[in-house]
């Protein structure tokens, strides 16, 4: 048999990341993220649809090789599941979660004030986009620097669906953690998330901005690790609110504590890295007026807040870096 082609390549990932975008939104990826056996009929009343609509879904995924049957009238998702939600995750937030600016470059081009006044990326599929990138892109970076700190309680900034917390949670039984974000739709998520998972009496979700911190740093006080994945570029070019913010982050933590970063640096040069950096370096820079710190930036801000022994650690997502702060 000869390999599959490029064209090909591309046509699988467009089917899979379609098929999973409706299953997400038929709110079932959760009970089949579980890897438990399931019927139509449960995932019918999962989904609040009439029995005989999922069965055909459920067969459309079985022919598409991400349900397979597991004994009679009940299926589950095929070993390479989480894979595939992965490589959708880069998709998903491509082309949907940034479809404002992928519709409308020429009004950002034109006027970009404007146009981001005008034009509003969606919450929650930013979350949920995230959060299928991150279950393997840069989420085990930053799982494996906080699983060896046993943190009793762990503050997620910017947590958008809380996948990292819930994931840690369902890991750290005698845990807590708060999940903070400024989208009332990821809130929502994290919330329902976290209930379907077992853990939502372990997990506060708080919605606010992280900036807010500045000024009353009570969500994460007494944290043993407070993480923050992929948001503080949102506020770097606030200047003293950033400082202010990473500063706070230091004295709320216990001693011994650690701030775990994950974000990313500019146009990423190398060859495994470069396409993917550069559209995330240049949606954010001209869509988004985020502009991407190097790496000897994001070291000097945190010199700079109190952290002097920080170290950089490159991961799976292009472009991405974790930085491990210890207090």
């Amino acid at each position: 048999m000869s390999p599959i082609s490029t064209p090909e390549t591309a046509a699988d990932l467009a089917a899979v990341a379609a098929l999973l975008e409706m299953a997400d939104r038929l709110g079932i990826v959760p009970l089949l993220e579980r890897g438990e056996p399931v019927t139509t009929a449960q995932l019918a009343a999962a989904a609040d649809v009439p029995e005989e609509g999922m069965a055909g879904f459920v067969a459309t995924l079985v022919a598409a090789a991400l349900l397979e049957p597991a004994g009679v009238k009940e299926f589950r998702v095929a070993d390479d599941f989480a894979d595939r939600i992965h490589a959708s995750g880069y998709l998903y937030w491509s082309l949907r979660a940034n479809q404002p600016y992928v519709e409308h470059p020429a009004e950002f081009l034109r006027d970009p004030a404007g146009a981001a006044a005008l034009y509003r990326r969606d919450g929650r599929e930013v979350a949920v986009s995230s959060r299928w990138i991150g279950s393997q892109g840069f989420y085990p970076a930053a799982t494996e620097a906080i699983l060896a700190a046993r943190p009793r309680r762990i503050a997620d900034l910017g947590a958008g669906a809380a996948g990292l917390l819930i994931d840690l949670l369902g890991r750290l039984p005698e845990s807590t953690g708060v999940a903070l974000d400024m989208s009332a739709g990821a809130c929502q998520e994290a919330s329902r998330a976290a209930r379907a998972a077992g853990v939502g009496d372990r997990l506060e979700v708080v919605e606010r901005p992280i900036q807010s911190l500045a000024d009353d740093p009570a969500p994460v006080a007494g944290a043993d690790v407070i993480h923050a994945g992929f948001v503080f570029h949102d506020i770097v070019r606030e200047g003293d609110v950033f400082d202010r913010v990473l500063r706070r982050c230091r004295e709320a933590l216990r001693p011994g504590g650690i701030m775990a970063i994950t974000d990313a640096v500019p146009y990423a040069p190398d060859g495994r890295e470069r396409r993917f950096s550069a559209l995330f370096t240049y949606l954010h820079a001209g869509f988004m007026d985020v502009e991407l710190p190097p790496e000897e930036e994001w070291l000097e801000r945190f010199r700079q807040a109190g952290f002097d022994q920080t170290r950089c650690v490159p991961h799976r997502f292009p472009g991405g870096r974790l930085f491990i702060a210890p207090k």
